[in-house]
């Protein structure tokens, strides 16, 4: 009886959790649409927050049946780009001359999107599954809830590049651009360069069970993450001039990034997984102490 309605409490919470994410979507697109463009008379951010959820929601429901997470990261992946190519044609149907700064976003918005989905879902594939779906593919509230929750999180962290693409500046590239565009092109290699490093260091035979302490992960425990927040961060740096009122709400876009990044889904998990993993280890209790869990050189150790 009491197991039952433990269930029950939570599966209420998690159906709860689904309406918050399309209400704090909602919100956040109403404060992005001020005086942008429309398509079919629908503001495009809020198509595009639309998008995001169907194209979850679609993959989500036969994975739900079959209890298979594989495509999960792939559907972040597919979101994202159909939410570029709205905003892209939305300004194509709009016969304005589309700007060099608009293009410049949407293009790097793309290229992460295609790098990244396409590397997790290889790294799946190889695994075999993903482990933080072991508990909860078996409830279906649960499971229903990770995939909006991901919805959530591809629109909340493209809203602010979007915003950026739809304004379609005319005005010259500016310093703001100038910065924001080597911040992110730094980010993305950071992130792409500590991936690749960790992959080649995983398919080494030698190297099973083993902790990687090289390359950019001599200076960072999680040099990816760190890349990941710096790009996003890129990308707000470009916005700035571009955004008014309560347009600069979608600044979300890093903050929620870097919070996801370090008090959810990311170095909580996998610091704890590594604890567990070599936590008696004093090859790895030495690299942990000496260097920063994300920030290299700067940041803190634990």
């Amino acid at each position: 009886m009491i197991n039952e309605r433990d269930t029950m409490k939570n599966n209420i919470t998690h159906i709860v959790t689904i309406f918050a994410c399309i209400l704090i979507a909602s919100l956040v697109a109403a404060a992005a649409s001020d005086a942008e463009l429309y398509l079919y008379g629908v503001p495009v951010i809020f198509l595009c927050a639309g998008a995001s959820f169907v194209v979850h929601w679609a993959i989500a429901i036969p994975a739900l049946i079959t209890k298979n997470e594989k495509y999960f990261d792939l559907t972040g992946m597919i979101a994202t780009l159909l939410i570029v190519i709205i905003a892209v044609f939305a300004l194509y149907s709009s016969k304005q001359p589309t700007s060099i700064l608009s293009i410049t976003v949407a293009v790097f918005v793309t290229i992460w999107t295609l790098r990244l989905g396409t590397f997790l879902y290889i790294r799946i594939l190889k695994i075999g599954e993903d482990v933080r779906f072991k508990e909860i593919k078996n409830s279906y509230p649960k499971f229903l809830m990770t995939w909006t929750l991901s919805a959530l999180w591809v629109f909340l962290t493209t809203v602010n590049a979007i915003t950026v693409i739809v304004a379609n500046p005319e005005k010259p590239l500016d310093l703001f651009f100038i910065i924001g565009a080597a911040v992110w092109v730094f980010g993305f290699g950071f992130e792409a360069l500590s991936d690749k490093q960790k992959k080649n260091f995983s398919s080494l035979s030698e190297n099973k069970d083993k902790f990687i302490s090289q390359g950019l992960w001599a200076v960072s425990r999680h040099p990816n993450y760190f890349g990941e927040v710096v790009l996003w961060l890129g990308i707000a740096i470009i916005s700035l001039p571009l955004l008014s009122d309560w347009q600069f709400l979608t600044l979300v876009s890093p903050v929620f990034v870097y919070l996801l990044i370090t008090k959810l889904s990311g170095l909580p998990f996998l610091e704890d997984k590594a604890d567990k993993k070599w936590g008696s280890d004093k090859e790895y209790q030495k690299y942990k102490s000496s260097t920063p869990i994300l920030v290299p050189y700067f940041g803190k150790k634990q």
